[in-house]
Parts: C-alpha cells; structure tokens; sequence
C-alpha cells in the first residue's frame, strides 16, 4: 500500500445526493472515510466497498470507488470472495449493528477468525434505523423499542467482545462526532493486514437520538473516554490527570499526584503485544467506571486467508501441471458415460 498524495477526499467522492436523514451520525462516518482514503493514496479504482442492508449500507453509493450494495447480513462473505479474487484490491465493507451482528453475525466471526484482509467498519447505533426501529443486537437489556413495547429480556452483544473471541488482530474504536480519531483508526485499520474491526458509535437522529450520550456528549466525554495511542501513557481527563493503572488482574482509573499514584505508575498503550488480555479489558470498558477506550485497541500482525488461498493455488498449480479450469476437472480418473 503506497502513499499517492494526488488523491484528495474529493477524488473518492460521488457525484450522488447523499440521502442519509440530517444529523445522522452516517455524515460524519463518510467524511472521514474520504479523508482516510486520500491518506492512505490507494487509487479509487483499486478500491472497492460492499455492504449489506441498513442505512449505513447506502454508503457504497457515496464513493468514487468500485461498490456492491449487496444482501443483508452477507457482507462479509461477498467482501471475502471479492478479495480472495481481486487480492491487489483494497476492501471496505459497511455494516449496522443489526445487518452485521444479527443476520450477518455468522460471517462477521468467520472473517475475523480466517483474517481475511478487509476493512470493516461497523455503525453502531443500538437500533434498527431503515426498518424503522426495530431494537438490535447491541441495543441494551429493558431497552424500549417499536418491536419491545415492554422492554427486551436479552442481553446485548459487545461487538469488541465478539472481535476477540474470534481471534481477532485487530480491532478500534471510534465515536461519529470524534472526526480526527475516526479518520486515525480507519488509516489504521486500512494499514493493517488482515481483517481489521472499527466499530464508531453512531447517533440514529429519528429512532434512537442521543442514545450514546452519556458518554459522547461534550460535557462528559473527556472524563468518560479515553483516547489510546500505541507507545503513549493511558491518560484521559479534562486536563489528562487521569490514568489507568494496574490493579491485581484488572486495570482501575486513579488521579496522578493522589493516593501515592505517580505517572510511573500509569500504563502505557501496547497494541502491537501478543497477548489480547489487556486489549479485551480495555475494550470491554464501558464508560461506566472505567472510560471507554477509543482509538487502536489491537493491531497485530498474522498471517491472511487471502494469501493462504492464493499461495495454495499456485502451489498446486505448478505440482499438478494445470493450466485451467478443464485441465484440472479433467486431471486423474475420468470416465465416459454412453
């Protein structure tokens, strides 16, 4: 992946109205996306999006760049083949809560466990937004929706969660209205071979306005946030005179300067180790007692499906001698039928 700075966040831009409702956090989303793009400087026609149903699935529509607005749920497997296919091309694929956890939640494990080296990025809004308000995979226990009158009985899935428990490498997170960390992440991601996760909590104007509120709305966020870079100290607050410490197995928030606490004693951000244990806790923060972690959770290197399948293919193309499709069918036994 090469840096082309003649690209601008107007080379991956469409000539279509953008038809999302006003306000709605998918605005912000797609305008970081652009900016990403021209970042990273891969040629629009060497990009592609595909996305399944929802709101967010409209998106494809909004770039200069090869689209599939594709099946609900089935994103991730069509973004699959197309990559096994094309694996020069960069792959985005766009899903909702609802199209990429519910239907869609089979293939969105599988791809991360095969780490197939596409970019997904994940719109979380804790409803069902084109179906009109439905609740959805991450919406909470109790919450109060069009299809849960009284309340649900479940509890919700945690996308990160279910990123670690397939094995995933890589995995951040981002909030719509946070435009400089989300552009951050998606560069990241981009960047990263293998499947990469961005979840951004989203803001559904019309079914589930203000939904993420507690912990993005301006008043609070420093204090229920914490942003995380590789290599820098775990720091948040207004003034960044918080930290994330050690305690026992678990990590707790103190004040620098108070209760003995030093910054020596504050951890600092590794997204390249190994090990996952630290990176689930801190994405299974909640912005409760400790501040949810946006920016780079996780960002390993592994092997790729995509690579696997293509060095295979040609592993076995110069053992067995083909040179087709009919060469290889007709290869060994075969019989005639009169």
């Amino acid at each position: 992946m090469m840096e082309n700075q003649q690209y601008t966040a107007a080379s991956y831009k469409s000539d279509q109205s953008v038809r999302w409702c006003p306000g709605c956090g998918d605005h912000a989303i797609l305008n970081t996306l652009h900016k990403a793009m021209a970042t990273i400087g891969v040629p629009p026609h060497m990009t592609a999006v595909i996305s399944g149903i929802g709101c967010s699935s409209r998106l494809p529509y909004y770039m200069n760049t090869y689209g599939f607005h594709t099946i609900h749920g089935r994103a991730a497997a069509i973004a699959t083949g197309f990559k096994v296919a094309n694996p020069e091309m960069t792959v985005w694929q766009i899903s909702g809560d609802g199209d990429g956890l519910a239907i869609g939640g089979n293939h969105f494990i599988h791809a991360i466990r095969r780490n197939v080296d596409i970019n997904m990025i994940l719109f979380n809004n804790k409803i069902y937004g084109l179906t009109k308000g439905q609740y959805s995979p991450t919406s909470a226990r109790g919450f109060v929706s069009k299809s849960s009158p009284y309340g649900t009985t479940e509890d919700p899935f945690i996308p990160a969660e279910l990123c670690f428990g397939a094995r995933g490498n890589f995995f951040a997170r981002s909030i719509d209205v946070e435009l400089a960390t989300s552009q951050e992440v998606l560069v990241a991601a981009a960047r990263h071979k293998g499947t990469s996760v961005t979840e951004i909590l989203q803001n559904c104007v019309i079914f589930n306005n203000g939904i993420h509120n507690p912990i993005t709305d301006k008043a609070v966020r420093a204090e229920k946030t914490i942003h995380l870079r590789h290599g820098e100290k775990m720091l948040f607050g207004k003034d960044m005179e918080k930290g994330l410490v050690q305690d026992g197995f678990g990590l707790k928030a103190v004040t620098v300067g108070q209760d003995g606490y030093t910054l020596d004693d504050v951890l600092v951000h590794d997204a390249h180790t190994e090990s996952n244990f630290l990176h689930q806790q801190l994405a299974m923060m909640d912005g409760e007692t400790l501040p949810l972690a946006i920016g780079v959770i996780r960002d390993v290197a592994a092997p790729t499906y995509d690579e696997g399948v293509s060095q295979q293919v040609e592993e076995v193309r110069a053992r067995k001698g083909f040179d087709s499709l009919r060469s290889m069918i007709l290869a060994g036994e075969t019989w005639t039928v009169e």
